[in-house]
């Protein structure tokens, strides 16, 4: 809709994890890298972690693409919510191996035979569960036990386990102790800061086509970055909706006050907005941060389509 006004082939900001719109800070890059390392290496047990709507997903996107790329096979897991059955066939339907029987121990045996013969060629395999948090210790510790399988000096099943914050205060329980022993590398995303929010957009726009005319004014951007507290989700939904906005009312850059009126109708003003972090309020933060995009979600398609619809209605 708005994309023509603005010189744009595609829509910017949408909401799904594309990861050819994968920004690349310090911190995605070094998650990047500890990924591909761990599986290149065969470290086993990889984990990444990330408050909700710091791009986790996105950054995953870009490690399928790579590893299909590479030709590994690749099971991926998105359901947390599965029970040990459901684990195992949901698991081998990935990796594409036939299998008789559900029976556990024949499953274990195909499964190990596979990754063997994979192992002799040369070949990886990864298995990547996201939304790990909401996994059941039982299952946990049958994620574990994947890694039993292997040689005398190497990890036959590469496993990445992502997820939010509480991923790590779950592996600290007692019961689940083996299993963070066996985590060689701790990988995670964080909030953007406000040069790398300007960045990011400035990235996002690039991608979709711009050109070198200012689209975001410099005081819309710093509002973006104060208002979603540096979360990628959440830079995406105010720029979206300050596109349709400034669209309707035929302005261009788009001006900080337009921002600030879509932060409103999010109700993005009512959390105690920062543009800086700060380390030793993380858990704080982290609530505060799941309760804004919880209020996002229950908001997100009643403004979407309110705005849709004013957009035909004031557009002449």
């Amino acid at each position: 809709m708005y994309q023509r006004y603005f010189g744009l082939r595609e829509n910017p900001f949408n909401v799904n994890p594309d990861p050819r719109y994968l920004y690349l800070t310090r911190q995605t890059q070094e998650s990047l890298a500890g990924l591909t390392y761990g599986i290149q290496n065969r470290k086993g047990f990889i984990l990444l972690t990330g408050e909700v709507g710091t791009g986790k997903t996105t950054l995953l996107n870009r490690l399928l693409d790579w590893l299909r790329g590479e030709r590994v096979a690749t099971a991926f897991i998105f359901n947390s919510r599965l029970d040990v059955t459901q684990l195992f066939d949901f698991m081998m339907a990935e990796f594409e191996i036939p299998c008789e029987s559900r029976d556990k121990s024949h499953v274990l045996m195909r499964l190990n035979h596979w990754l063997l013969d994979r192992y002799r060629a040369g070949e990886t395999a990864v298995l990547i569960v996201d939304e790990a948090q909401n996994l059941s210790s039982e299952l946990l510790e049958e994620i574990r036990l994947l890694t039993n399988l292997e040689t005398s000096t190497e990890k036959l099943l590469q496993i990445v386990l992502t997820g939010q914050p509480e991923l790590e205060e779950r592996l600290k329980l007692p019961e689940l102790r083996q299993l963070r022993q066996r985590v060689t590398l701790r990988c995670q995303t964080a909030p953007l800061t406000l040069e790398e929010t300007f960045g990011y957009i400035a990235e996002r726009l690039r991608i979709a086509g711009a050109n070198c005319e200012p689209i975001f004014s410099k005081e819309a951007i710093q509002a973006v970055h104060t208002y979603s507290r540096g979360i990628p989700r959440v830079v995406n939904l105010l720029c979206e909706h300050s596109l349709i906005n400034a669209y309707v009312e035929s302005l261009r850059p788009v001006p900080a006050h337009l921002v600030e009126e879509v932060a409103r109708e999010f109700q993005l003003d009512e959390i105690e907005p920062t543009s800086r972090m700060d380390q030793e309020s993380r858990r704080g933060r982290g609530a505060t941060t799941q309760a804004l995009l919880r209020n996002l979600d229950e908001l997100l398609g009643q403004m979407r389509q309110m705005n849709m619809m004013s957009s035909f209605e004031r557009k002449p």
